[in-house]
């Protein structure tokens, strides 16, 4: 998947899906959907000559070939203006998977400064969406603001973009349980332990992904060896404690696992958040390997223990509740149906 920071080296045209999209959640796809039909085409375009990146193709080519597009702001319009950095559900490598899995062949990612942020909607449009990256469809959620002081919104994009012959398809929003499906309604499930609900809101589990590092071996001396993981500094942390979590590393078959995250209030500082990750039934090095962790059920919250002797303990029940999750899911699936 191409991602790129200016739209001098944006593969055009393309149709765009335009948003934050943090999180990839069942609402973002349904925005999605239709830059991703397929059968989309091109409008006539009018406007200069634009090489494609990489030096494939030079000068204009007219051609029907569109580029699905993810167009998105960085830093986020929030964080630009209140200069308070944000912790995210899909940091920017995990989205850039996300969309290449769905179909999405490009992401652009636009510089958010004082000179954007100064458009109108209008001048927003014109320049950037259809003169710089020849947008022949633009797709947006029913709440999309846009242009300074966010005087623009979904009808009007609709307005501004049809003056020049160029769709935009305005999705409504999604709901569950009667509640709009949102990035911050599933940060809100995280923080409370609710993994189901933000399984259902994202449509897939939600996962931590990162590197295995080294840490102070103190698992392997009461025999529970863990994988440490490293992750991205703006990655959203759920709500400490232990999880069971199925892990994708090193092109193996799915492994079962019980996760511990917190600050360690037993044996370290009670400050820093760590992520430590015991394989069930598995053993082997995983130094340096990329670990995908899927969170699939909340166990408890964290805890302080009055011994090593009482935390091996729990741990030991942590693990044997997280074996007989996955025991019993597996029965579920292979259940045949009632007749």
């Amino acid at each position: 998947m191409w991602v790129t920071s200016s739209t001098e080296t944006a593969l055009t045209p393309t149709a765009i899906a335009l948003g934050n999209f943090d999180g990839i959640h069942l609402g973002h796809q349904q925005v999605l959907g239709p830059i991703l039909q397929g059968n989309l085409a091109l409008a006539p375009m009018g406007t200069h000559p634009h090489p494609l990146p990489g030096g494939e193709l030079e000068g204009w080519i007219e051609s029907s070939r569109i580029y699905p597009t993810v167009v998105t702001f960085n830093p986020h319009p929030r964080e630009f203006f209140t200069g308070q950095s944000r912790k995210l559900l899909t940091p920017l490598e995990e989205k850039a998977k996300a969309l290449k899995h769905l179909g999405i062949e490009q992401l652009v990612l636009l510089p958010f400064n004082r000179k954007l942020a100064s458009l109108g909607p209008e001048a927003f449009v014109k320049e950037i969406l259809l003169d710089r990256l020849q947008a022949q469809l633009i797709c947006v959620g029913a709440d999309f603001r846009f242009g300074k002081d966010r005087a623009g919104n979904a009808e009007a994009l609709k307005a501004i973009a049809a003056t020049y012959n160029r769709e935009v398809a305005i999705v409504s929003l999604e709901e569950l349980a009667a509640q709009r499906i949102s990035s911050s309604r599933i940060r809100q499930a995280l923080h409370d332990g609710e993994i189901e609900l933000a399984r259902e809101l994202l449509g897939r589990p939600y996962i931590l992904s990162g590197t295995v590092m080294h840490g102070q071996q103190l698992g392997r001396t009461i025999g529970f060896p863990t994988a440490n993981l490293d992750l991205p500094a703006d990655k959203f942390l759920p709500r400490y404690g232990v999880y069971a979590v199925s892990v994708e590393t090193m092109g193996l078959p799915r492994l079962q696992g019980a996760m511990n995250l917190g600050c360690r209030p037993t044996v370290d500082d009670g400050k820093t958040p760590i992520i430590e990750v015991h394989l069930l039934d598995w053993s082997g090095n995983l130094y340096d390997c990329p670990l995908t962790v899927y969170l699939e059920k909340f166990i408890r919250p964290e805890q302080k223990f009055a011994s090593l002797d009482a935390l091996k303990e729990q741990i030991a029940i942590d693990c044997e509740i997280a074996r007989k999750f996955f025991e019993d899911k597996k029965i579920d699936k292979n259940r045949k149906p009632l007749t």
